[in-house]
């Protein structure tokens, strides 16, 4: 079966700084990435801030175009298609954005905010094509006129929601659609997402650094380190293999503070996303690091069930 998406050797590599007293520095955000996506699927990216995570999600769409390696759209290459295409072939993809404070035009209305896709994409607006997207968030019709300014927190990120969807697409992008909400909104819009999911038949590329709602949410998780993919557990209930993402389960699993007493924080600091070591870029953290690790890059396992990119899996 050919995946709804298909990802193979993905970088992007940022050029900083530069002038009169100052170089220009690259970074490599996303180094190499290659994952695969089924139809229905949800997948779940997790890592530290500043891991890649954002980016990628942004090269999925090709949002920002890739330093080097391919994106595939049920089995269309995105990289190489004309702008004419790529706007049609978005009708079938979307991103519901992290801030929706940030996210929403504060001088449209709802119902100009709904609409924007259908313009975007030149195509006439059904008559009663707001009313059906606000219901299909849980919002009241009646709320079409408002402003942004208007709504709660959990409010606006319906809107944003609904917005994503108003192409009815295949795949969603979902950039830590919860970060920015109380709790109790977090429950009520993953439970809308899961319920869309069912309804519409979507794929979802789940990014978050929340590992609970990661477990209970996605079919599989993908960890990235520093840009690159170091294990891809293939269920939830999977034990990890890499000792970066036991350290990010152990941490993130204990919200007993007399359980956070015990736990070994991990020791080292962060490399530079500008000058990556050679080898591991987790070695200098990692406990079981070996001379192999400071001098030898671990690939990706891609013959497994359960890849990791680990000189010494657990």
């Amino acid at each position: 079966m050919t995946p709804l998406i298909q990802i193979t050797a993905l970088s992007k590599r940022f050029q900083s700084g530069g002038g009169l007293l100052s170089r220009p520095r690259a970074m490599l955000a996303v180094r190499n990435v290659s994952l695969s996506i089924a139809k229905g699927e949800v997948v779940g990216v997790v890592g530290e801030s500043g891991c890649g995570k954002s980016t990628l999600a942004r090269l999925v769409l090709r949002l920002i175009e890739p330093t080097t390696g391919s994106i595939a759209f049920d089995g269309t290459g995105l990289t190489t298609l004309p702008p004419a295409a790529l706007r049609q072939l978005r009708r079938r993809m979307a991103m519901v954005f992290q801030d929706p404070y940030s996210s929403l035009d504060p001088r449209y209305t709802l119902a100009q905010v709904l609409a924007e896709p259908y313009r975007v994409q030149r195509q006439k607006l059904p008559a009663d094509a707001v009313g059906q997207m606000l219901s299909a968030v849980g919002l009241p019709e009646s709320l079409a006129q408002s402003h942004p300014h208007q709504l709660s927190g959990g409010q606006r990120q319906r809107v944003g929601i609904a917005r994503a969807l108003a192409m009815r697409p295949d795949f969603v992008v979902l950039d830590e659609p919860t970060a920015s909400l109380d709790v109790s909104i977090q429950a009520q819009i993953i439970a809308l997402l899961a319920d869309l999911r069912n309804r519409m038949g979507l794929t979802y590329l789940f990014i978050s650094h929340d590992l609970g709602l990661v477990r209970y949410f996605c079919d599989r998780i993908v960890v990235m380190y520093l840009g690159a993919v170091v294990e891809v557990l293939p269920d939830t209930e999977s034990a990890p293999r890499h000792p970066y993402t036991a350290a990010l389960i152990q941490s993130g699993f204990a919200p007993d503070p007399a359980r956070r007493r015990d736990l070994t924080p991990l020791q080292g600091e962060i490399p530079s996303p500008f000058a990556l070591p050679s080898g591991c870029a987790f070695a200098s953290r990692c406990a079981f690091a070996s001379a192999r690790c400071r001098t030898e890059t671990p690939e990706l396992s891609q013959n497994t069930a359960h890849p990791v990119a680990c000189h010494h899996p657990l």
